[in-house]
């Protein structure tokens, strides 16, 4: 049986392996080897051209599709900043877009001296939220994303003041004005929306709206190479909820994801921030997601998510507004939830989300009293081992009825070895005599494995760890431990747990049980420190209750050395 407990450790550990090297050829850009995606239906909508100059999809006018012209503006456009106390927006008078986000509270991980950059047209990032309307005969019969502008509005908000428009009014174009108001609120990172469609023809129109959002395929700068965190566009409807969808699938046409809903939201996410068009609910929505390459640069492979929703008809002289929300902020869980329904989601805690969502509550409710992320992490571990103390008291008793057997469990086996099956018996016996169940050690711990998953994808993925600090030299959760301290600690504390644990018998498996740790061990040196603290608490922990245990059942701890011979 004690041959039984090892092997399935050895199936999990195989298996964790086999789904690390997976995530592993999906960070960079290959196929999964080992659980490919089944290959989907190609989106209907064709796959447009892209403008090599604007760096921006070009298809024919169809429904459901945003055309992009490439022509020459008739006026000059121009560039300008707009700032609340938390975003110092660049707006482009083409087409009223939004085309640099940058968040005043947020310090970028890699050059402490700027703020964090989001959306953003640099020869190295292409990222925009464009809208505009189609429907018309040709690609330009209504005012797009490459119409010129006219501007009015304030700059900046002044003190006193809880928020700021700026308005953008279109020039007629084939008897359609369009005047898109931009609303800017004190401490908000989603931005209301207001589209304007102004008949000024002699005949009634039917135009739709297009909300989209437009950036290049690469990761984030920085993102680490030992963890995997999404980066692409996500669809949600009340239907199917969150459903992502990777750039390779989208460059492939075999993206699957819900087409039409009367509810939902269009979103590019990525590590801790995320930009959304959200629509309110019960108005119909088609969505639609393409992309094309045509050179090299940066600016000339860009992925497009759309939303597109159709206006009732426009009677000569009349007016017809749609309100939507643009979202370009952190993940901050709570302002989230509060913005729409599923909004939370762009905060990715993959299948364990339904254990996530209370852990994270709890840390929050834990650093409102605390006032300290890092002292948080570990009052949270804490309470977690208290609350499995009695599972984890299981697992160390049966760890210590299998030390103190051990010494005749390895006499029989040297005795035996050339007998497997009177081994087996005189093992069965042995157990049955002392009353130990060789599995009692793993099923209590393998109960918890997902709760302390969940708190991984935690850590990993709450924005608010970011330039958070801790105690002494660290100064950012989120960042690697600069002087390795930690991962030592973390390094060190593994292997006297692994020491107080009982020497398997095989000599071979006796040399791996210290050898995976230190592997383990390694990747952790380029973990954020929160993820490396946790682990160490939660280390600290087990090996108090394991050693207190012990000590209670009779078995003074005994440290098992490694014999490397």
């Amino acid at each position: 049986m004690n041959d039984i407990r090892r092997t399935i450790l050895w199936v999990i550990f195989g298996f964790s392996m086999v789904l690390l090297w997976d995530q592993w050829q999906i960070h960079n850009g290959k196929q999964a080897t080992f659980f490919p995606n089944p290959a989907q239906k190609a989106a209907s909508a064709p796959a447009p051209a892209v403008s090599a100059s604007a760096g921006l999809p070009v298809a024919p006018v169809a429904a459901g599709q945003a055309p992009v012209s490439t022509s020459a503006p008739a006026l000059a456009s121009e560039r300008f900043e707009v700032s609340t106390d938390v975003l110092k927006l660049t707006f482009d008078t083409l087409g009223g877009s939004l085309v640099r986000s940058e968040f005043l509270q947020y310090l970028d991980s890699n050059d402490k001296s700027r703020n964090f950059v989001l959306l953003d047209d640099t020869k190295d990032r292409y990222y925009q939220a464009q809208t505009g309307l189609i429907g018309g005969a040709a690609p330009d019969s209504f005012p797009t994303h490459k119409s010129v502008m006219a501007v009015s509005g304030d700059k900046s908000l002044k003190d006193g003041q809880d928020e700021l428009k700026i308005v953008f009014t279109s020039q007629d174009t084939g008897g359609i004005k369009l005047v898109k108001t931009y609303t800017l609120r004190r401490g908000a990172y989603d931005i209301a929306v207001k589209h304007e469609v102004v008949n000024t023809g002699a005949t009634a129109l039917n135009p739709q709206l297009y909300l989209q959002l437009v950036r290049d395929g690469n990761k984030p700068a920085g993102e680490s190479s030992f963890y995997s965190t999404f980066t692409g566009p996500a669809v949600y409807t009340d239907l199917k909820k969150y459903q992502k969808v990777e750039f390779s699938a989208i460059k492939k046409g075999n993206a699957d994801f819900e087409k039409e809903s009367s509810n939902g939201y269009i979103a590019m996410v990525q590590h801790y921030f995320a930009s959304a068009w959200i629509l309110p609910a019960d108005v119909k929505r088609t969505f639609s997601l393409d992309a094309k390459d045509v050179g090299a640069t940066v600016a000339d492979c860009c992925y497009r998510a759309t939303m597109i929703t159709p206006l009732e008809a426009v009677a000569p002289g009349q007016t017809k507004a749609v309100e939507a929300k643009l979202f370009v902020g952190p993940q901050e869980e709570k302002k989230l939830e509060a913005l729409a329904p599923g909004m939370e989601l762009v905060k990715d805690y993959g299948w364990l989300t339904i254990l996530a969502k209370p852990l994270y509550w709890l840390l929050d409710k834990l650093h409102s009293f605390i006032q300290n992320w890092g002292w948080s992490i570990v009052a949270l571990v804490l309470l977690l081992k208290i609350a499995f103390y009695w599972l984890n008291a299981k697992a160390y008793a049966s760890m210590a009825k299998m030390k103190a057997v051990n010494p005749r469990i390895m006499e029989m086996r040297e005795r035996l070895k050339d007998n497997p099956q009177q081994m087996q018996q005189e093992m069965m016996k042995i157990y049955r005599e002392e009353k130990v169940n060789p599995m009692g050690g793993c099923f209590p711990i393998m109960i918890q494995i997902p709760v302390f998953i969940a708190l991984y994808w935690v850590l990993l993925s709450s924005v608010e760890m970011r330039n958070a600090p801790w105690v002494m030299w660290i100064h950012d959760l989120s960042s690697p431990d600069p002087y390795f301290i930690l991962p030592v600690v973390m390094t060190l504390t593994t292997l006297l747990q692994t020491a107080l644990n009982p020497a398997p018998p095989d000599p071979l498996q006796a040399k791996m049980m210290w050898i995976m740790p230190l592997a383990f061990s390694v990747m952790f040196f380029f973990f954020p420190s929160g993820l490396v603290l946790y682990w160490i608490t939660n280390n600290i922990l087990s090996i108090a209750q394991q050693w207190i245990i012990n000590t209670r059942m009779g078995v003074p701890p005994q440290f098992n050395l490694p014999k490397f011979k």
